[in-house]
């Protein structure tokens, strides 16, 4: 039995199998309509979600399979006190395969190891987002027909943006990567991540405050919103939120081919107006999320379709 904490408990080829299995899901959904019939999903979000939750249920739901959800901690035993294990071998009676959100960063490796199904973290505080990195992964490799020899931006929150880190770690892995930071001093990617990651990878980056100075060199530019939950007070939050705004003169020397990426929710980081631009990919990885989702999910399970 295996669970999906952190992207690295993937191997690239995994990835790549995932991939495989995404674009034929995207092909022959048919295929794949019965293939978790009887078996059931039990989605724990202890922290508030729209994408992430409801597309785990759309996933196991076009697999043939049924779903149990606990939408809120107030809505579950937590309320009461009961434990993360507690909790994990509970639902293990219940459901096949559990897919976790928790503010606490290692709460699913917890539930994991207790629990008696595979567990899959669906984001831990600052810390992880595994599967919007394969959301990630398959909108940037449906876009450029591949994961290497590109320069990837990070604009906006990378101090607490869980997905950044996610994908940083998991783009580490490909030959020919580039990445920039683009982010206020206060905001800047935690030095254990330039450390443990791009520095020990040999990984070349760069870090500035300015977007529009590097704008042209990029081929993905990921934008994220600043997360008014992750600051410790208002003051903060309020004079930072504003920091990056993409508008469509800000893409003016951008490439032609250049794809905006964004995990959601956005709140003002990206102008509506940019949503028509064709290079605009962010509701594409939402798209895109549920079919890396149903391909996990066959995966832990070890279900395949009939050929």
């Amino acid at each position: 039995m295996r669970s999906l904490i952190d992207i690295v408990d993937l191997t690239v080829e995994e990835i790549e199998g995932l991939i495989t299995t995404a674009l034929d899901i995207i092909d022959d959904p048919k295929k794949y309509s019965e293939v978790c019939r009887g078996k059931k999903l039990a989605t724990l979000f202890f922290e508030p979600s729209t994408r992430t939750r409801l597309s785990f249920e759309a996933a196991m739901y076009e697999l043939g399979g049924n779903v149990l959800s606990v939408s809120s901690g107030a809505s579950s035993s937590a309320s009461k006190g009961e434990s993360i294990a507690d909790t994990a071998k509970v639902v293990s009676c219940y459901a096949d395969i559990i897919a976790m959100r928790h503010p606490k960063e290692g709460a699913p490796m917890v539930a994991a190891m207790n629990a008696s199904v595979p567990v899959i973290n669906a984001g831990d505080g600052g810390h992880n987002h595994p599967t919007q990195t394969l959301a990630d992964i398959l909108t940037i490799y449906r876009e450029k027909g591949k994961l290497d020899h590109l320069a990837v931006g990070f604009c906006g929150d990378l101090k607490f943006g869980r997905t950044v880190h996610s994908l940083i770690r998991a783009l580490s892995r490909y030959e020919g990567i580039k990445i920039v930071l683009i982010s206020p001093e206060e905001l800047k990617l935690p030095s254990y991540v330039k450390k443990d990651v791009l520095q020990k990878e040999g990984i070349p980056y760069e870090q500035t405050t300015d977007l529009l100075s590097v704008m042209p060199e990029l081929d993905v530019l990921y934008m994220t919103r600043v997360q008014k939950e992750r600051f410790f007070n208002e003051e903060d939050y309020l004079r930072l939120k504003d920091s990056y705004i993409l508008t469509p003169d800000k893409l003016c020397g951008a490439k032609s081919d250049m794809s905006i990426l964004h995990p959601l929710p956005r709140v003002n980081e990206i102008a509506v107006a940019i949503d028509s631009d064709p290079r605009a990919c962010y509701f594409k990885q939402v798209l895109n999320a549920k079919y890396m989702r149903m391909a996990l999910i066959l995966k832990l399970l070890g279900l395949e379709a009939e050929k």
